[in-house]
């Protein structure tokens, strides 16, 4: 077995060789498969948005479908996210993004061969496994390559990425779902050349070194935490539907939550490499900056979610123009994500950003509250695009503060604990207010109904075709998933102020101006740390402290 001082000399010569600098278009070269992985993530989700309203009608499924196979893909990618993270302080970056593409193009051939609402979240979750890959792993390998100080310039590309896939995505899924001869099945296939290209990409490109130790995967805490989630989503999709929100099915599934959701921290507190480090919340920024993430992500996740259903089904659109209706928030995203992330790399702040784009995010959702069937466009473009503008300012930059305050074997670990907890908000977020929505419309509906003095089946939570509905029915329909669309709105607009309060507290810490890589090299060049094999208690929740080395446990690099 070799020594701490064994592994800190083998890890030296790698580590020196990585340390100097990349230039711009080694960085380039580097991402250009990454970010091709990562458009295929984005794009999985959002090339099926304009296209769920005619997959649930022609699967002959409800509303709870339509949240669930949102959902799904969410919690896989919310519970998947930290693992991918851990493995990315273990083993070979490059290999993982590799098998989470492979991951997507399974899921992705599943989802396509769906016949019914089943097989399809199913095949969902698959894919959220693939992509909570793709996504945690983008952030990991750029933490790698290039310092806090310049990475807000390379986030301006992420964020240019995401708002192609975001703009493309519902503009595709529009145009396959109104193309007779190809039909919804081929929303699913399409990114799947896109994963192939991205994987030889990557084969070509990226070139890491890579840091192996002995590795310990904490299922136990996966286990724990994917089925205390699951279980209050479930909860959560069919209180009020299937039982009453006071009911004893409530409280043995609430009780059953907490109490999976308590096993989940005693887990991690005696695990030897948890999912989620607890450790990290010891640092006041860090904790700060979780909270704001799962705020942001049930405000962004959950709102935005709808607004697909409701251009179709509250103001008649058909998927192709609905994916362009978005484009203001897409514009709004892509434009602030990019003069922010140039900005924070010349002046080296950015706090100012993540404050003006909660201000902006929580002042859009409250705009977006007043929203009806009947709501003129010009006034919904405005308040779409000042919500993208504080999603791209928020978003990048809140995992660029917790990568900066952490070193270099835990940054796998401290960004996937970050994107967990947002798409963790995000599945929340999307199941509570999908939930809402549901009882709104039906609700709304049946108060229509009751004006017109008649009864349809409309009202049964199903998710109607406007095309199949007479004139008066249709109207009612219409402006009750205009008005339900501004109740979830109105309902996001909190969480978004929440997220705002929580980075007014965030201490601005001056942007490093090293990599991951030289950082590394740098402390394999001082005397190492002779470390006890298995760290005490106490010992192992110190290592989140700053200042705080740890001698690395038979590592080397290859």
């Amino acid at each position: 077995m070799a020594t701490a001082a064994t592994a800190g000399a083998e890890a030296t010569p790698a580590a020196a060789g990585a340390a100097s600098p990349m230039t711009h278009r080694q960085i380039l070269e580097a991402l250009s498969g990454l970010l091709l992985g990562l458009f295929v993530a984005i794009l999985s989700s959002t090339v099926v948005a304009n296209a769920l309203p005619t997959i649930i009608a022609d699967l002959h499924a409800d509303e709870t479908t339509y949240t669930w196979v949102i959902t799904a893909t969410l919690l896989a990618t919310t519970v998947s996210t930290p693992l991918w993270g851990k493995l990315a302080d273990l083993t070979s970056k490059k290999v993982l993004v590799q098998l989470g593409l492979v991951i997507f193009v399974v899921g992705s051939a599943i989802a396509g061969l769906a016949r019914d609402p089943g097989m399809l979240i199913a095949a969902r979750v698959i894919q959220g496994l693939g992509a909570g890959g793709l996504t945690a792993l983008t952030q990991v390998v750029m933490a790698v390559m290039i310092s806090p100080r310049e990475r807000g310039r390379y986030s301006g590309y992420m964020g240019a990425v995401f708002a192609l896939a975001t703009i493309g995505g519902p503009l595709i899924g529009g145009v396959i779902v109104d193309t007779p001869w190809l039909g919804w099945r081929w929303c699913f296939y399409v990114g799947v050349p896109f994963a192939v290209l991205a994987w030889v990409v990557l084969q070509k490109t990226l070139h890491l070194p890579v840091y192996r130790r002995e590795v310990r995967i904490d299922w136990t805490g996966a286990a724990l935490i994917a089925t205390s989630v699951s279980l209050l989503l479930v909860w959560v999709s069919f209180a009020g539907n299937k039982y009453d929100w006071v009911s004893w099915q409530s409280g043995a599934m609430v009780g059953g939550a907490l109490l999976l959701g308590l096993l989940f921290v005693l887990a991690e507190r005696r695990a030897a490499e948890p999912i989620v480090p607890l450790w990290l919340f010891r640092n006041r920024a860090i904790s700060l900056a979780v909270v704001a993430s799962l705020f942001v992500g049930v405000a962004m996740f959950g709102a935005t979610t709808f607004l697909s259903q409701y251009f179709q089904l509250a103001r008649g659109e058909s998927p192709t123009m609905a994916g362009v209706m978005t484009l203001p928030m897409i514009l709004g995203l892509a434009i602030s994500s990019t003069v922010a992330g140039r900005i924070i790399t010349r002046t080296g702040r950015w706090k100012v950003f993540l404050v003006s784009g909660s201000l902006l995010l929580s002042a859009g959702f409250a705009l977006m509250g007043t929203l009806r069937y009947d709501t003129p466009y010009a006034l919904m473009a405005v308040y779409m695009f000042a919500i993208g503008a504080g999603v791209g300012m928020t978003m990048q930059n809140l995992v660029l503060s917790v990568q900066n305050q952490v070193r270099p074997e835990e940054l796998g670990a401290a960004s996937s604990v970050v994107a967990f907890f947002r798409t963790l908000g995000g599945a929340i977020g999307v199941a509570v207010l999908g939930a809402l929505l549901a009882h709104r419309v039906v609700a709304y509906v049946q108060e229509g109904f009751g004006r017109l003095g008649v009864t349809s089946s409309v009202s049964d939570g199903s998710v109607p075709r406007l095309a199949d509905l007479p004139a008066p029915v249709r109207a009612v329909v219409q402006a009750a998933y205009g008005h339900g669309a501004g109740d979830v709105f109105l309902y996001a607009a909190p969480c978004a102020f929440l997220a705002l309060a929580a980075i007014l507290f965030i201490k601005e810490i001056p942007l490093r101006t090293l990599n991951a890589e030289q950082i590394r090299a740098g402390a394999d060049a001082q005397p190492p740390v002779v470390a006890a094999a298995r760290p005490g208690r106490h010992a192992r929740r110190s290592r989140g402290v700053r200042g705080v080395r740890r001698a690395p446990r038979r590592e080397h690099a290859r």
